[in-house]
């Protein structure tokens, strides 16, 4: 065969141009719905990126008359000291403790509740029930635990009230270390449920009703559609917030850890982020508070790259 050598050498573009003239296609396209990502990328540049630089605090004796620049460093001389004062562990085992509950009891439930939930017919039912459920969302977390307290107070509380009524004795529960991590758990679920039921009802709806059709005419069960259609087709929707979770596995929220904790109960309730506040907040211990931030930040990123790439073996859905 003879080649074509009347064909311009400008005509014969690499396949790496090409690409690039259609990326910039696609962005020329785009630049209307890019224009509005402007004020999501200057909020985290400003109040998440730009703090960064202060991680640096973690490396030096911070004093606030000489200034950021002018502490002198001291490398991982607070990491040291972290590890060796008698609390440390004891604040990493609460910490994970009561975010592994949060997931193995808090996690499924909002799943559990769409699965429920999607299965009413009455229309008008299942609106009340979701609203309802959605309503403990928008509490403010000091009204939160203020319900708590009334509801578990060993006086008049309407839970030790049926206790007394069915033959058992009044619990200071807000008093007692072994159930600070059940107390929070239930909380949690119970404000997170229908909020958290919101992306999977979503999904829900993106089933296609012939497989459920087809799965009526084979004999299953309603047990069996959901383990056969329902949750292979949610598969990829709990995977990716199952992997936004585990990103901040140790994070749990500082707001009600520390308004349902008293020193009574620091056994179980003292997690690293109340510890923190009391060392940078009360102490003035700025630099060995952000040591111990850091090292909580450094944990979380090693459980979301550890699971990401443990999900993306089993089902190919991750987040990279």
């Amino acid at each position: 065969m003879k080649s074509d050598l009347s064909t311009p050498l400008g005509a014969l573009q690499s396949p790496l141009k090409v690409k690039a003239n259609a990326m910039w296609k696609k962005l020329n396209d785009s630049k209307l719905l890019l224009t509005m990502l402007i004020p999501a990328i200057l909020y985290f540049a400003i109040f998440h990126y730009k703090p960064m630089y202060g991680v640096l605090i973690a490396f030096k004796d911070f004093k606030a008359f000489k200034g950021f620049d002018a502490s002198p460093w001291v490398g991982l001389k607070h990491f040291r000291m972290f590890f060796s004062t008698p609390n440390a562990w004891r604040l990493v085992r609460n910490t994970f403790l009561l975010a592994a509950n949060n997931i193995i009891w808090g996690f499924p439930a909002p799943i559990i509740f769409a699965l429920i939930l999607n299965e009413v017919k009455n229309t008008h039912a299942k609106k009340w029930v979701q609203t309802i459920s959605y309503m403990p969302h928008f509490i403010s977390t000091v009204v939160i635990v203020a319900m708590i307290d009334l509801f578990l107070s060993p006086r008049n509380g309407m839970i030790n009230n049926m206790l007394v009524s069915l033959g058992f004795e009044r619990i200071h529960f807000m008093a007692e270390a072994g159930w600070f991590r059940t107390v929070y758990v239930v909380s949690e679920i119970w404000q997170g449920l229908g909020w958290g039921a919101i992306i999977y009802l979503a999904a829900l709806t993106n089933i296609d009703p012939q497989l459920y059709e087809a799965a009526m005419v084979d004999g299953a069960t309603k047990i069996k559609q959901i383990i056969y259609i329902t949750l292979p087709c949610l598969a990829p929707t709990i995977t990716t917030l199952f992997l936004l979770r585990m990103g901040r596995v140790m994070s749990v929220g500082f707001e009600k850890v520390f308004l349902m904790q008293t020193p009574v109960i620091y056994e179980t309730a003292d997690v690293i982020q109340t510890f923190v506040y009391r060392q940078g907040m009360i102490q003035g211990n700025m630099s060995f508070a952000t040591a111990i931030g850091l090292f909580n930040s450094v944990i979380n990123i090693f459980f979301l790259i550890a699971s990401n790439a443990i999900a993306r073996k089993l089902n190919e859905t991750s987040l990279w």
